[in-house]
């Protein structure tokens, strides 16, 4: 393949990679990497709790305290929390029907490092291989938006629902993470696709030459011969 388009191929999936396997280990263990959070003022309860702040990752929430002190639930694949305001007279129950679909991330990132591996190879069926495993990561990353989408959606509305909290709910820096990792996997399927179709045009274009006879001009038989 052309190092024209090879290496920026390889460039966009190794940076898709990098993206996405921050946004997969997330909460609670990079915590400025969540996917949704909301803004309290320190009105609500949670596990009896008054807090400030909930962040909500792929693996677990945390919840942070006025003075900036920060609680986290356990790790795990689908969790659940309670909010409530401080009267206790309004509660709403992120469920982990909302949360288990965030798997979906370290999924599209493990496919994201296959198809990078994929691209350092020359040859023309594995270089495909990778255009095509790069789409399939760039698919897995357009779920795992949608889902994120959907919670950040859920949370507001329930955030909605009380009134005495007077919360906010925000993106987070794991949301547009993902969205980048999403655009540069589409480039780089793109991009690969391309180069191995460039390759074979200028294959195609190239025609076998034959020898002059003793005029100087190519036998007359042998421009129609198939090779």
């Amino acid at each position: 393949m052309s190092r024209m388009f090879c290496i920026p191929g390889i460039i966009f999936l190794f940076c898709a990679f990098v993206l996405s396997i921050l946004v997969s280990i997330s909460l609670p263990f990079l915590p400025a990497l969540d996917i949704a959070r909301a803004h309290m003022n320190g009105n609500a309860l949670i596990n009896g709790d008054t807090v400030n702040e909930i962040r909500f990752g792929v693996w677990a929430e945390c919840t942070y305290k006025d003075d900036g002190s920060r609680i986290c639930g356990d790790a795990g694949h689908g969790y659940s929390t309670s909010i409530s305001d401080t009267n206790k007279d309004a509660n709403v129950i992120i469920a982990s029907s909302w949360t288990r679909g965030l798997a979906v991330h370290p999924v599209a990132t493990a496919v994201t490092f296959i198809a990078l591996l994929f691209s350092f190879s020359s040859h023309v069926t594995v270089t495909l291989i990778a255009s095509i495993l790069s789409f399939l990561a760039a698919l897995l990353t357009l779920i795992a938006f949608a889902i994120d989408i959907a919670l950040y959606a859920f949370l507001h509305h329930e955030i909605g629902k009380l009134s005495a909290v007077e919360g906010s709910t925000d993106t987070a820096p794991g949301f547009w993470l993902t969205f980048v990792s999403l655009i540069l996997l589409l480039l780089a399927g793109c991009t690969v696709c391309f180069g191995r179709r460039r390759d074979r045009m200028s294959g195609a274009s190239a025609y076998p030459s034959y020898p002059m006879s003793s005029t100087g001009k190519t036998p007359f038989w042998k421009r129609f011969r198939r090779n």
